[in-house]
């Protein structure tokens, strides 16, 4: 007599099974656009290879039985994004269904869309299904067939974020910060900081939860005795670009000790790439008045204005911007004037260079004496003049007549060049007709006071 369970099946075989399966359909589905179902099928795999490494068995919610029973159930009863059964349907704002285990990857990955209707959504509360999870029963209980088991999932929080996101993040930033880690796992922890900021707003958000993390990811800006490696560099100041564009981390940024002195000498020191990004990362801190009149102080209109006079076309823009956002508190239109922004506007408009920035920068500096005495000195008169006949920009031919209005107030020298345009071209009285209400305004303004009788005094 055969000993009890010596015919007894292992215990592991169906693990075994739906291991090869899965195994199969991760190497079936490696080239497919179906990212999320794939790496489903990847997940289930280390689960099963973590359960016959620790000896337990299933009977029933894994993948092989979902791929192999499920195939003929109602196209309604599988969820959207990954096109298999829902083990745990959930309604977002727009009404759709999708699985759970689905939809939250969906909104970690920092979408703020449905899938299916591209709809805006008004908030990301999972709302279960339970109509659409009874009729899923119902159909596996006629079918002879296991009822699914939802998935373990992490909850998403308001930032759409999971714990083990967040955890991954902490952990990027101890490596940026720790000094026993290696340049490799610096760099991979930067470059990875660089990319999840650029592609998840909810990670910008986080950098603004604790006074320390952008002090860790600077760490290897400000301890570095002999600089810092470019590309290393350049991730860094990218994601403090990326973070800064976070409206509640625009006022924590310029309060933490070294990120301004960090971003001006990246502005003076870093490849093209990173002093454009430096740029920009001011642009979009100063759009706070407070930045602006921090970042003034500090010393931050100098080295834009030397990026601007070199003049690589990937930073110009961005260097502009950030200039003209500068300029718009008093304080700060002095330290231009002083650091010699008139010049270097004035030799890039007559090169056409960035014409319609650059005018508006001009435009607000000529509210300022000293940058109208340069403005003269210069040679601005007979550009401004050219520029409203040349540019077919309304806005352009407005900020040329808004500095020459400025110009004609304060130096009565320069309305002879004037009054010789109007006689040869006209160009005064066509702006006062054909202009914007602004430009005809100061057309006009400047026409009434530069052809006024001038006034003799006689003696007997």
């Amino acid at each position: 007599m055969a000993k009890s369970g010596v015919f007894d099946p292992d215990p592991t075989d169906n693990l075994k099974k739906e291991l090869r399966r899965l195994v199969t359909a991760i190497v079936e589905n490696s080239s497919s656009d179906e990212e999320i179902g794939f790496i489903e099928c990847v997940d289930e795999a280390v689960k099963i290879l973590q359960d016959l490494k620790e000896g337990r068995t299933r009977t029933h919610g894994s993948y092989s039985v979902m791929k192999s029973g499920f195939d003929s159930c109602p196209k309604e009863f599988n969820c959207p994004i990954s096109k298999r059964i829902m083990m745990d349907p959930v309604i977002i704002s727009t009404g759709k269904t999708y699985d759970r285990a689905s939809i939250q990857k969906w909104l970690t990955a920092g979408n703020r869309t449905c899938p299916e209707t591209h709809q805006v959504l008004s908030h990301t509360v999972l709302t279960p299904n339970h109509l659409v999870r009874d009729m899923i029963t119902q159909w596996c209980n006629n079918h002879g067939l296991s009822v699914p088991g939802p998935s373990p999932v992490q909850y998403v929080d308001e930032n759409g974020l999971t714990e083990a996101d967040r955890s991954h993040f902490r952990s990027l930033l101890r490596k940026l910060s720790l000094s026993s880690s290696s340049i490799t796992e610096v760099k991979e922890s930067a470059s990875t900081l660089r990319s999840l900021t650029k592609k998840n707003p909810s990670f910008r958000a986080v950098f603004g939860e604790s006074s320390t993390a952008i002090p860790e990811l600077l760490t290897p800006i400000t301890r570095a005795k002999n600089g810092t490696d470019p590309n290393l560099h350049e991730d860094l100041i990218t994601t403090l670009l990326n973070l800064s564009i976070h409206d509640d981390n625009k006022k924590l940024a310029v309060e933490t000790p070294n990120v301004i002195p960090v971003l001006l000498d990246a502005l003076r020191s870093g490849t093209i790439e990173t002093r454009a990004n430096a740029a920009a990362a001011l642009f979009t801190l100063s759009a706070l008045d407070s930045n602006k009149l921090v970042i003034g102080k500090a010393g931050g209109l100098k080295p834009l204005i030397e990026l601007l006079e070199e003049g690589h076309s990937l930073a110009m823009k961005d260097v502009a911007s950030a200039i003209f956002n500068l300029c718009i508190v008093h304080e700060n239109k002095t330290r231009a004037v002083r650091d010699g922004a008139v010049g270097v506007i004035l030799d890039k408009i007559n090169d056409w260079v960035l014409v319609d920035e650059l005018l508006a920068i001009l435009a607000m500096l000529s509210s300022n004496q000293t940058a109208i005495e340069e403005m003269c000195d210069l040679g601005a008169v007979s550009c401004l003049l050219s520029l409203i006949k040349e540019t077919t920009s309304a806005q352009n031919k407005e900020n040329c007549i808004a500095i020459l209005y400025a110009i004609c107030f304060n130096d009565r020298t320069k309305w002879r060049e004037m009054r010789e345009e109007e006689s040869l071209y006209g160009t005064l009285t066509w702006l006062g007709q054909n202009g914007t209400s602004r430009a005809r305004r100061k057309a006009n303004g400047i026409l009434d006071r530069i052809n006024r009788p001038v006034n003799r005094t006689h003696t007997a």
